[in-house]
């Protein structure tokens, strides 16, 4: 019997043979390999972010390669030091500039899209990074970019984009964060790219700023491991970042979620961990 392995490599030379084929001919022989595995080119937007590098350590321990995009270098070196792997390619953009975008998705498979500032003025809005630019702009173009081919794209936005004009929702979106981020899923949802989004509550755990690889996948979220999941936006509790960088990685490899959205928190409790099989029943679930 052919090892996953190698009924893996016959997924990766059944895509890249797409290229040949129209857009809508690609999708549609790409929807039979859904799930994108171990081995896959990971576009990781947002690398250094709090939920970014979380994401990123995950999928090299897994076994992925991946294009870490960022914008801050002495924070990617301190992060992601050469020597610690060599299945990662740390690469240096702004996304704002749509040529910028063009030159990042060559010969990637997927994106993991984590990019995001703060909902009010703070000193990350500085040099224009304020909502606009960086939930909807940015992401926009990321997503105009991609490829025919691309296996998946997993957008990260937030709780409450569906009820911005409720409390507490709304003072959240006095500036419109959650304005720009519901505006980027609905490119998205437009693109024809295969997609997942995932709408986690207010984030906690970490971010683990100076930390590197070997620590990061170390960390965990102490009693709050118990998960839940909403195909609605419709929860209000808070969410871990190790569970929210756990879930993307996990909807990666799962094509139950593909052209799905779903909201995320964190509670006391035992959770899925890590575990395919019990996030797959969650994932089955919504």
């Amino acid at each position: 019997m052919p090892s996953p392995r190698s009924d893996w490599g016959k997924v990766q030379r059944l895509a890249r043979s797409a290229c040949t084929r129209t857009p809508q001919q690609r999708r549609l022989q790409l929807r039979l390999h859904a799930a994108v595995g171990p081995g896959a080119c990971v576009l990781v937007a947002g690398a250094t972010g709090g939920v970014g590098q979380l994401v990123t350590a995950k999928l090299l321990d897994r076994g992925y390669q991946v294009r870490a995009l960022c914008r801050n270098r002495e924070k990617a070196t301190q992060l992601f030091p050469p020597e610690q792997s060599k299945k990662i390619e740390i690469v240096y953009a702004d996304l704002r500039d749509a040529s910028a975008a063009q030159r990042l998705t060559e010969s990637i498979d997927a994106v993991c899209c984590v990019t995001g500032t703060t909902a009010f003025p703070s000193q990350r809005w500085k040099g224009n990074n304020g909502p606009q630019q960086t939930d909807y702009v940015s992401v926009k173009n990321l997503i105009d970019a991609c490829p025919g081919n691309l296996q998946r794209f997993i957008l990260n936005t937030s709780a409450g984009v569906d009820r911005s004009g409720s409390l507490p929702f709304s003072i959240l979106n006095l500036f419109g964060v959650l304005r720009y981020k519901k505006e980027a899923e609905r490119v998205l949802q437009s693109s024809g790219l295969p997609y997942t989004i995932v709408r986690p509550g207010r984030l906690t755990d970490g971010p683990y700023t100076s930390y590197d690889l070997n620590t990061l996948l170390q960390a965990t979220s102490g009693s709050r491991q118990n998960i839940r999941l909403s195909p609605n936006d419709d929860l209000n509790g808070q969410t871990s970042r190790l569970a929210c960088a756990e879930a993307i990685v996990q909807a990666l490899q799962s094509n139950i979620v593909e052209n799905r959205a779903f909201a995320l928190e964190s509670s006391d409790g035992q959770g899925p961990g890590s575990d395919a099989a019990q996030w797959k029943a969650l994932f089955s679930a919504l």
